[in-house]
């Protein structure tokens, strides 16, 4: 396995120590720039008289219902400039201008789309036990029980902020805002740059999808949610394994995201009081297990029918490789 770690090289020649590195770079750029992007957006919603670096300003301006659409434009900008531009950078000078290295591919089906939409809403059976779990354990820690208090209670306050949808319009909108691009940017992100990079690498694909699944749940800032998160994220992580299509998780993640904001919509727009606790719903242990044994058929059933798809990826990747090293030995016989 060592042997393997130390051979494997990207399409433009990196080893994996070199493209993490890389990567590790222009994620700290996306990190400077995402806070550039929503500092000018801050500058046009500050309020008179206050400073732009008095952070509870700029959070209840955000907060305020007449910011809201500019609240959201800083979210999804921020989540572009933090995860997606330097996945395209990563992937630009590592593999070169091809988009399937991120796992962009036109080998997809129906199968695929509908076994991904089952595997996200089984996930998420698993995952609604594992949150009361946490908060059962977190709950014997005083201190960091408080902490993951002031999280969820920061994070309810804001997304009640930018669920605030009076119309269809806006609803429609929000639905691109908050729905299908973070999850773009995420499944662009972790799978198709990260957990790709690892799987290639450490030619262990399991553990791969592991260490990236805990960084996508840190990045989401719950301590409440952490184990749930992290089953999602496992979930989506096997999800590309099997299909080597981000699309398949593009989808899938969206579709997820979509079904919370179009309860957060109807809840607006009924006479029931806005309850955040209510889109997490509270399962009893038998049916996480019961969910898991469906999960394991739910992936028997997507490896069986990305196959045909998958062999086209890899195939297409393999040819890619070796032009690649075809004209790199001609050009080192030419010199």
């Amino acid at each position: 396995m060592n042997f393997e770690r130390m051979k494997y090289k990207s399409k433009k020649g990196f080893t994996g120590w070199g493209q993490l590195g890389f990567l590790f770079a222009f994620l700290g750029f996306g990190v400077v720039l995402a806070g550039a992007v929503q500092y000018l957006i801050a500058l046009q919603i500050l309020p008179a008289g206050k400073s732009i670096t008095d952070a509870d300003a700029i959070m209840s301006a955000m907060l305020a219902p007449q910011n809201v659409g500019m609240a959201r434009l800083s979210q999804v900008l921020g989540t572009l400039a933090l995860l997606f531009i330097p996945a395209l950078l990563w992937n630009f000078v590592s593999n070169g201008k091809s988009f399937l290295w991120l796992g962009f591919s036109k080998y997809i089906n129906g199968y695929q789309i509908l076994l991904g939409f089952a595997i996200i809403f089984t996930a998420s059976l698993v995952a609604s036990p594992l949150a009361d779990f946490s908060k059962y354990i977190v709950a014997h820690f005083p201190t960091l029980d408080t902490i993951a208090k002031k999280m969820e209670a920061t994070y309810t306050e804001q997304a009640t902020a930018l669920s605030n949808l009076k119309s269809m319009q806006e609803y429609i909108v929000a639905l691109f805002i908050m729905a299908f691009f973070p999850a773009m940017f995420e499944e662009v992100f972790f799978r198709g740059t990260l957990q790709n990079l690892l799987v290639k690498w450490l030619q262990n694909p399991f553990v791969a999808i592991f260490i990236t699944s805990v960084i996508f749940s840190l990045i989401h800032a719950s301590i409440y949610l952490f184990l749930s998160r992290l089953a999602l994220g496992l979930a989506l992580g096997l999800m590309f394994y099997y299909t080597k299509n981000i699309w398949v998780n593009i989808i899938a993640h969206f579709i997820n995201n979509a079904i919370a904001l179009t309860q957060l919509y109807s809840m607006r727009n009924s006479s029931e009081k806005l309850n955040l606790d209510k889109l997490e719903p509270h399962l009893h242990w038998s049916i996480a297990i019961l969910a898991t044994a469906a999960l394991v058929g739910l992936f028997i059933l997507l490896k069986k029918h990305s196959a045909y798809n998958k062999a086209k990826i890899e195939a297409k990747e393999n040819l890619a490789i070796a032009n690649s090293n075809i004209y790199g030995a001609i050009v080192q016989n030419e010199n």
